[in-house]
């Protein structure tokens, strides 16, 4: 079913006069597969504003878990409450804290686990636009919207006249128990006064000791609550504290209840702060236009013509791209520090980092678009090494989840100061991503690494993509270290990064494992996938691993034999449709053994550009932006992954993307668009164009840069950030000569 998106004037918010940029963002894109589709994009639709911790959105599970990772699957037909964080196209479940669910009646006995006062919805009354979500739930006759600033979330419930109103409030509500060892360790609530209400949940799960603290305020008086944990049940509490904490707090006369939520990672004291600077009146209306003006603001870093359907698309994911990471710490500056204290920052601290994915193009998106949070998000990470001693890995509210292979802060990192974002100590950088790639961690075990040379497969699993991902690593940690003229760093490092060819099979012509004594270990098969433990490859196989060295394709090239050796086995890989039995979840989005779903294959249509066959690249990324991508809930190859499948549509649909995510280099694909124009940090526009682009003109003919005839198949950022434009004239047919 394709979903409408909202673009006119909505009465019940007032927050549209006319159409704006926000008007094409479609945040049910994404949300639910598609019969026969794995994934989607595990996408929620509920109201944020950029980068903020609150993502004030529906649970259409009672118990989210692995099929349902931000809470949210338009499959569903159920809403079980409106929890206050999730993440943005994961593939794993975590969050849901702070659950509110209006219903109205009489109140239900509820057993322990379960939900009574879930509804059943319609997507005919569901409206999704930035900063704000609205939708009527069909068994209790109540209108719910929401919205939200960075740490508190509003909600607004219009209640039928003449019932019972209530508000089911949840902190048990989180992922499936059994996954991650999840369970609540403390949780309290505390009753202040008839309109107020404020406590904390200490869960861990996913990522360790998460500490959720919470201020809310009611616009209608409390008449009476009920508090459950567990089996043990209070009447007209005061204060509760458990395991299991649910309350059922009722309202008298109240046809509209407002309800604002501050949330703290660090004290109850902080989350009332936050709500009182950033929500201080009950104006839900004027909280909705302020959230859409924020979102405008920024999605207006690029101006983009193309048709209608083009449009949502891209500003849909270049929406999801400023999702996360999310601000973790208070207005006053606190957060919750990795060593389980709360520091202070004069800088804002930001969380959720998922690096195996990100570091590809989001992160490199965020140097063009977003220069002064790039800069935030490293000095977030550098905090982090000094208390934990590492960069971060899969950081996510403060805490390291060990999610995934390598350490993909240090290209992020590298690439911010190699591009000359300003606000990052570079000698303090260096020295993080020196010790973060000697110091041995769950992530990367450095000592085998330096004692062989590879990893070898029977001391370390996953070790063919983890010696590949090392070497990209320690390659970014060389031209730092030569950027700062520290040579003997430099050396140890780039040697390092050569270590992907100890790896290297001639008669086999791939990437496959060795034991510690240098023996191969077979059988292989290059179109067998792993997942995430137990064989060579990390949800991937031999075929789409292969072209993982993006610091080096030139010596990848040299391995296979030249040009003509190396296009005619992408060739082969584009076109082999051959599939194991077993085909890891992860793996989506097929062209060939090309698979858009997931992160490792993100640069290869783009290799073709080294081997003289630019107009290949061009016809397979136009296939991409056009198979992969639509604006239908199912509009998503694979799990965006906190906007990586995201930056990779923006980055493509204007003709480039970075192959090498630190290099400071882009890719020249094939831009879809007839035009786009992008805001540079220095106030300059760079502005790419394409003449007689159309479905069927996908193929570059000829280029000029700022009037000048252009024939590189790259661009520079800092030709971006000079500002000027680049343009192209497209054709039906490839201009081979073009190159």
């Amino acid at each position: 079913m394709k979903i409408k998106t909202i673009l006119l004037v909505l009465a019940a918010t007032g927050a549209f006069a006319q159409q704006k940029l926000t008007g094409y963002v479609n945040p049910f894109i994404g949300t639910g597969a598609a019969q026969g589709s794995p994934l989607s994009g595990n996408n929620y639709p509920g109201a944020t504003v950029p980068f903020g911790m609150v993502q004030l959105s529906p649970d259409t599970r009672n118990v989210p878990d692995w099929s349902v990772a931000c809470g949210y699957n338009y499959n569903d037909t159920t809403i079980a409450g409106f929890s206050h964080t999730h993440l943005s196209g994961t593939g794993v479940a975590e969050l849901f804290d702070v659950m509110l669910m209006p219903f109205s009646g009489a109140r239900i006995q509820a057993v322990p686990g379960e939900n009574p006062y879930q509804s059943p919805f319609n997507h005919k009354d569901e409206v999704a636009h930035p900063g704000y979500y609205s939708v009527l739930l069909q068994k209790h006759n109540i209108k719910a919207e929401l919205t939200a600033t960075t740490h508190v979330g509003f909600h607004k419930y219009t209640f039928p006249k003449g019932q019972a109103a209530h508000v089911f409030f949840d902190l048990d509500h989180s992922m499936k128990k059994s996954d991650w060892n999840t369970r609540i360790i403390a949780s309290q609530i505390t009753f202040v006064n008839d309109h107020t209400i404020e406590g904390y949940r200490i869960i861990t799960g996913w990522a360790p000791m998460r500490k959720v603290y919470f201020h809310v305020e009611f616009s209608q008086p409390i008449a009476h609550n009920f508090v459950t944990d567990g089996g043990n049940s209070y009447d007209n509490a005061v204060v509760v504290n458990g395991t299991a904490i649910r309350a059922v707090l009722d309202f008298d006369n109240a046809t509209e209840l407002l309800v604002k939520v501050g949330l703290s990672a660090t004290s109850i004291e902080n989350a009332k702060a936050n709500l009182q600077a950033e929500i201080p009146v009950w104006d839900f209306n004027g909280t909705v236009a302020a959230a859409d003006k924020t979102w405008e603001t920024e999605l207006s870093k690029i101006k983009v013509d193309g048709t209608p359907q083009q449009k949502e698309i891209f500003y849909t994911a270049l929406y999801h791209t400023f999702i996360q990471p999310n601000i973790i710490s208070d207005v006053n500056g606190d957060y919750a520090a990795p060593d389980f204290t709360v520091h202070n920052s004069k800088e804002p601290y930001y969380s959720t980092f998922s690096l195996w994915d990100t570091y590809r193009g989001a992160h490199p998106l965020y140097t063009l678009l977003q220069p002064e949070r790039s800069a935030y998000f490293a000095n977030s990470m550098l905090r982090y090494y000094k208390s934990f001693g590492y960069l971060p890995i899969w950081q996510l509210w403060g805490q390291e989840n060990y999610c995934m292979i390598g350490n993909h802060s240090i290209p992020v990192i590298a690439d911010a100061v190699l591009k000359g974002i300003p606000g990052i100590d570079a000698n303090a950088a260096f020295e993080a991503v020196k010790q973060s790639s000697l110091r041995e961690h769950p992530g990367s075990p450095f000592k085998m690494w330096e004692q062989f040379g590879y990893i070898p497969e029977n001391l370390k699993s996953q070790s063919v993509s983890l010696t590949l991902e090392m070497a990209y690593d320690d390659y970014c940690v060389a031209m730092l270290a030569q950027k700062l003229g520290k040579t003997e760093d430099y050396n140890h490092f780039i040697k390092r990064s050569q270590y992907y060819k100890n790896l290297y099979d001639a008669q086999m012509g791939f990437f496959r494992a060795k034991d510690d004594k240098g023996q191969w270990i077979g059988p292989f098969d290059p179109l067998k996938y792993g997942a995430n433990g137990g064989y060579p490859f990390t949800e991937g196989n031999g075929w789409q691993y292969f072209w993982y060295v993006p610091h080096d394709v030139k010596g990848l090239i040299n391995l296979v034999g030249g040009n003509a050796a190396f296009a005619k086995k992408l060739d082969t890989f584009f076109t082999l449709e051959d599939r194991p039995e077993e085909v890891n979840d992860n793996a989506s989005g097929f062209i060939g053994q090309y698979a858009h779903g997931n992160e490792p294959s993100h640069h290869i249509a783009y290799l073709y550009n080294y081997a003289g066959q630019p107009w290949k690249t061009q016809q397979y990324v136009w296939e991409i932006l056009h198979k992969m991508y639509n604006t239908t809930s199912s509009g998503y190859a694979g799990n965006d992954d906190c906007g990586e499948l995201s930056a990779w549509y923006v980055f493509s649909a204007m003709g480039f993307y970075p192959v090498n995510p630190a290099g400071g280099v882009y890719d020249i694909g094939t831009p879809i668009l007839k035009e786009a124009t992008i805001q540079t940090p220095s106030g300059e526009t760079f502005t790419v164009k394409a003449k007689n682009v159309s479905e069927a003109n996908k193929y570059i003919q000829s280029a000029t840069l700022n009037g000048k005839k252009y024939t590189k198949t790259t661009i520079t950022q800092s030709d971006i950030n000079a500002g000027g434009v680049l343009e192209f004239t497209m054709g039906s047919k490839p201009n081979k000569k073009w190159e």
